[in-house]
């Protein structure tokens, strides 16, 4: 015979269990430009949003960069007081125009203001960058920021057809990180629908050197973000010591292999 169960515990698990139900959302730091290639150089636009990218939001405040810069023919040029303040779903997001007078890659970046998510009781910081190949010129997209976590291609992250692997290797401190976990959402456009929370945020594993790969089966912007532990904890809103969680994030774009593309078209 079937178990019976008073009425009020069967009220009180309807509304327990839905409360713990499906993973937190992923949180990525996008930094997108309005091209990944300029086949004749010209002016780039970069929008900068702290948001969860396959679901199309919740969107989340994001306060003024602590730092935003370029790395261009080996010289980095600080755009802090380059970018404007642009809102999003009525939340602080920013942007910048930049010009790109010479041939080759420009790596833009930005370190955010650590983030307080008190759902998971940690600051969040996650530095941000995206490669933009000025004359279509294929050099200088492996160098390196300096950023304390970063992770620097193996792949050309410019000029990638749909179901190109992207490969890289998450660095801290300028050092490989074994088994690094990657998170890896795309910026979804509102068309695609996934069946459930599992197919939201893909996670891979780095191998024993750092390395990860993954095959990119959508075109679009595609965010990997490799989250690390900091080193130095921060004080809580409440006066706590909290951990803080170091993503190093690098986007890069896929291009559909049809007739007639734009190769120069952005998001």
């Amino acid at each position: 015979m079937p178990t019976c169960f008073p009425a009020r515990l069967v009220v009180f698990a309807a509304l327990v269990l839905p409360l713990g139900a499906g993973p937190a959302l992923a949180h990525f730091q996008e930094i997108i430009p309005s091209a990944d290639v300029l086949p004749e150089g010209g002016t780039v636009n970069i929008d900068m949003v702290f948001t969860h990218p396959v679901e199309g939001g919740p969107v989340m405040e994001m306060k003024k960069p602590a730092k935003v810069g370029v790395l261009a023919g080996g010289t980095t040029t600080d755009l802090l007081g380059q970018i404007s303040e642009k809102p999003v779903d009525g939340k602080s997001a920013w942007t910048l125009a930049y010009e790109l007078k010479e041939p080759g890659a420009a790596i833009f970046y930005v370190e955010p203001q650590p983030y307080w998510e008190p759902s998971e009781g940690k600051y969040i910081v996650h530095y941000s960058k995206v490669i933009v190949d000025s004359y279509a010129s294929g050099e200088g997209w492996d160098e390196l920021v300096g950023l304390p976590v970063e992770i620097q291609p193996l792949t050309r992250p410019t000029g990638l057809w749909t179901g190109n692997l992207f490969s890289g290797v998450v660095l801290k401190g300028g050092k490989p990180v074994p088994f690094a976990e990657v998170e890896v959402e795309f910026i979804n456009d509102g068309t695609v629908t996934p069946p459930n929370d599992a197919f939201v945020t893909q996670v891979i594993k780095a191998d024993a050197n750092g390395t990860f790969t993954y095959a990119m089966p959508r075109a679009g912007w595609w965010g990997f973000a490799a989250l690390l532990d900091g080193d130095t904890p921060m004080t809580s809103p409440e006066g706590k010591e909290v951990p803080v969680e170091d993503g190093a994030l690098i986007w890069v774009k896929a291009t559909d292999m049809s007739a007639g593309n734009n190769m120069g078209a952005g998001k």
